[in-house]
């Protein structure tokens, strides 16, 4: 089972069709990405599942339905135990970005923390459950997929957050901050907090 979101509200890829309320089923290799996507925006539908019965080819045939791209961003500990956070777009969220030609994606994920707060020293612990979002860019949507390293580093120096990628705020977070945070965080974000 893997889930992708839109916005909050999950698309759900499965072998098995859920009977609920709020919730509707679609067969995998027949839906149309955009139709789904704007029954999940404009009513009260809190998630969709997409069904197939081949549990291998489930990701695959749903990663066709639309272009993709690949991210790597991390979870970053301090020596205090705090977690870096960055704010961008109104919400709380984890420094990552997209993956540049001939980089693998653990390099991508440390470029883009180090560039989009300012903080050095980094070092890949473990790799860290791989996310998926519906975006839209220049009127098409896309799924991004997000590979996450959970790191860490013993930098204390001044975060500065990437203004030209609309970050305003760069910040350590300890426990109960992360937990006001996640009040105005993304689906994405709050599965790797948990």
């Amino acid at each position: 089972m893997y889930k992708i979101f839109v916005g909050d509200k999950p698309i759900i890829l499965s072998t098995e069709p859920k009977e609920k309320k709020g919730v509707k089923n679609y067969k995998l290799n027949k839906v149309i990405l955009r139709n789904v996507i704007r029954k999940l925006n404009n009513t009260p539908l809190k998630k969709v599942y997409l069904v197939h019965k081949n549990e291998e080819k489930l990701l695959k045939k749903f990663l066709k339905k639309a272009p993709n791209v690949v991210a790597g961003g991390g979870k970053v500990y301090n020596d205090k135990g705090k977690v870096l956070f960055i704010f961008r777009n109104g919400k709380w969220d984890l420094p990552k970005g997209k993956i540049e030609k001939k980089e693998s994606i653990e390099e991508t994920a440390i470029r883009e923390v180090e560039e989009e707060t300012g903080v050095k020293g980094l070092e890949i612990v473990k790799p860290l459950e791989t996310t998926y979002h519906i975006f839209k860019r220049r009127g098409r949507y896309r799924i991004k997929i997000t590979y996450w390293f959970e790191m860490k580093t013993s930098f204390d120096g001044k975060l500065y957050p990437q203004e030209k990628e609309g970050i305003t705020k760069v910040k350590w977070l300890g426990k109960k901050k992360i937990k006001k945070a996640m009040n105005n965080s993304y689906a994405n974000i709050k599965i790797l907090i948990d």
